[in-house]
């Protein structure tokens, strides 16, 4: 699959993904199966990689950013940018429903274990989401217009200079599937200056 950026898409675990994929009218829909996620519980260290995601390899610096609409049905659906090393080793932006039945913006950092965390409430059902790698650092950023950035995330993987895979998940850990549409899409290999600014 490529987008119109020209960015080549493959699906990440090759054909033993969990998913669907169509391109049309600018707009990536990717649909999860039931029981999907990428999760190693902190507290049982049960690991979960069964979520369909579609990944490009990163070359240096770059900020990805899609316009997140998801069908939300059961706790924890979601539409995700996705940063992956190795299966012990990546990061989710998520657009997901918590457990309060809220459209929430949250992070998920795995190396060894996943620590999660819980961004702000989004009213409106859509949500800009931006990952942009910055040297050997990643920037989780939100935006509610698709100008104005704020500031999720900012962290490095425990190897830096390991290779990067960068693209586009859907999850639905407790529920029957989930549908999350990515659009407006833009794939720009471009450093981002300053990642507190609001740029």
């Amino acid at each position: 699959m490529k987008l119109p950026t020209g960015q080549a898409l493959h699906w990440l675990g090759g054909d033993s993904h969990i998913g669907d994929a169509t391109f049309d009218d600018d707009t990536l829909t990717l649909q999860a199966g039931a029981g999907t996620d990428w999760f190693i519980d902190p507290a049982m260290l049960e690991q979960t990689a069964t979520a369909p995601v579609l990944v490009s390899r990163v070359d240096g610096d770059c900020q990805v950013t899609a316009l997140v609409t998801v069908g939300f049905e059961a706790m924890f659906d979601a539409g995700v940018l996705f940063v992956h090393q190795t299966n012990e080793r990546y990061a989710k932006l998520c657009f997901e429903l918590s457990p309060e039945r809220e459209q929430t913006v949250v992070s998920v950092v795995t190396q060894a274990v996943s620590d999660d965390a819980n961004g702000p409430v989004i009213q409106g059902g859509q949500v800009w989401l931006r990952v942009s790698t910055v040297g050997s650092a990643i920037a989780f950023h939100w935006s509610a217009d698709g100008t104005w950035w704020n500031l999720l995330r900012y962290f490095r993987f425990a190897d830096p200079t390991a290779p990067l895979l960068l693209g586009f998940c859907s999850q639905s850990p407790t529920g029957e599937g989930c549908t999350s549409r990515f659009s407006q899409i833009s794939w720009a290999a471009t450093r981002l200056l300053d990642v507190r600014d609001g740029s």
